[in-house]
């Protein structure tokens, strides 16, 4: 038989956060719905599917199989019988050899059967594997963000981790473990498409790493997860459910015990309430975040992603992000210094967007000279990321309305023309 491995599948479970057990349940209620009588896949089928060993399933699983992934069978991978090559027709069977055949089987019939190899056992090593790439995940966020590779990547590696649990035993604090770095992978990917622009993506990732979260209890993800869907929806202009999903994260017990967690969920409501236009909760929602900050202890072991990243200018980010919005220009420049100065260097993809910010608050106080000078000291590298390249198209539209006949919009005119694709 062809064993080729179904390179259309696995890529497509990868992409959209599957493993084999939780595919197989969700083709097992599309069959239910179809026929009235639920499939009876289990994980093994679905490794079956993605390894070859079954290149065409049968029609009540595939139009299950379709209705799942929205895509025909062929675009999955699998072949239709007829497309096989053309095996030799088989010998006459000779009744003799049937007879001794069917003697031989029952005879083998009576015979032991072998004991099965005992599974592998999941534990501590395989956990602190998958975090190590967590960390080169987040790591590669810091730097390019927003880039399908990243968000492709994470969903692979969380793929990876919900299969591990197939594959092996393991007691339930490592099985919520596995659960836990699952959800982090998808919650990577969901931000990567956050920052991509990739908004229905990222909504379907939050669906995801969302019930994984749960499944896991651990509320330093939930917290993130919750977070992201803030972040989304603020992004989405949507600001009534950005309060409510960030409210989520903040209403986690670990933003009452860890000041950490409890300064972000205040900074994001203050970016939150900027797109609203509430001066006064933004500046009440600073005011704690930055009071949290000042208490949160540096000896307190945290997840890797939130360490990476949160800190004095982050806070001062969001905090420009929620005076743009106002059109408090002055008060966004200065944290937009602020964070820039703060900010380490590794971080590429948040130095070009508060540096972008940075130009629109120069802008906004009539400062032409100096808001060009800014926007163009942004890498051209980074200009190809979409929420940058979306950043400065706004600064390009203001700065021809505000100054249509300025050398300095002339000079950013040009600009534009010869900045990458």
């Amino acid at each position: 038989m062809d064993t080729t491995r179904n390179q259309a599948l696995t890529a497509w479970m990868a992409e959209h956060g599957y493993s084999s057990n939780t595919l197989a349940d969700a083709v097992n209620r599309a069959v239910g719905d179809l026929t009235g009588r639920t499939g009876g896949l289990d994980g093994s089928s679905v490794r079956d599917w993605k390894a070859g060993r079954v290149r065409w399933p049968k029609s009540a699983t595939r139009a299950a199989l379709e209705k799942v992934t929205g895509l025909p069978a062929i675009a999955l991978g699998f072949e239709p019988r007829g497309r096989a090559p053309s095996a030799p027709a088989p010998p006459q069977e000779d009744p003799v050899n049937r007879r001794s055949f069917l003697t031989a089987t029952a005879a083998s019939a009576a015979l032991p059967l072998p004991t099965p190899a005992a599974p592998h056992r999941i534990g501590a090593s395989d956990i602190a594997r998958l975090q190590h790439k967590f960390a080169a995940v987040v790591a590669g966020d810091h730097q390019h963000g927003g880039m399908r590779g990243i968000e492709t990547r994470a969903l692979e590696l969380a793929a990876e981790a919900v299969d591990l649990q197939d594959r092996g035993s393991a007691g339930q604090r490592v099985r919520s473990q596995l659960y836990a770095v699952a959800a982090a992978f998808t919650s990577s990917a969901m931000w990567a498409a956050i920052d991509g622009r990739r908004f229905d993506a990222a909504q379907r990732h939050h669906d995801r790493a969302s019930r994984l979260a749960r499944m896991s209890g651990d509320q330093a993800i939930q917290f993130r997860i919750w977070s992201h869907a803030g972040t989304l929806y603020r992004h989405l202009g949507r600001p009534s459910d950005a309060l409510a999903a960030n409210d989520v994260a903040r209403n986690l017990s670990i933003a009452r015990r860890d000041p950490l967690f409890g300064s972000l969920g205040h900074a994001r409501h203050a970016a939150i309430h900027g797109t609203i236009g509430d001066r006064t909760a933004v500046r009440r929602s600073l005011g704690h975040a930055q009071e949290a900050l000042d208490r949160a202890a540096d000896d307190v072991p945290r997840p890797v992603w939130i360490e990476a990243f949160y800190g004095p200018s982050e806070l001062d980010s969001l905090a420009l992000a929620a005076h743009l919005a106002l059109g408090n220009w002055s008060a966004a420049e200065a944290h937009a210094h602020r964070s820039l100065a703060a900010l380490p260097p590794h971080m590429h993809r948040s130095r070009a967007i508060a540096t972008a910010r940075l130009a629109r608050a120069q802008l906004g106080q009539g400062d032409l000279e100096p808001a060009v000078s800014t926007a163009m000291s942004i890498p051209r590298e980074a200009i190809r990321h979409p929420r940058i390249s979306g950043m400065l198209s706004v600064f390009g539209t203001r700065l021809r309305e505000c100054a249509p006949r300025s050398p300095h919009t002339r000079t950013w005119t040009q600009y534009e023309r010869e900045a990458p694709a």
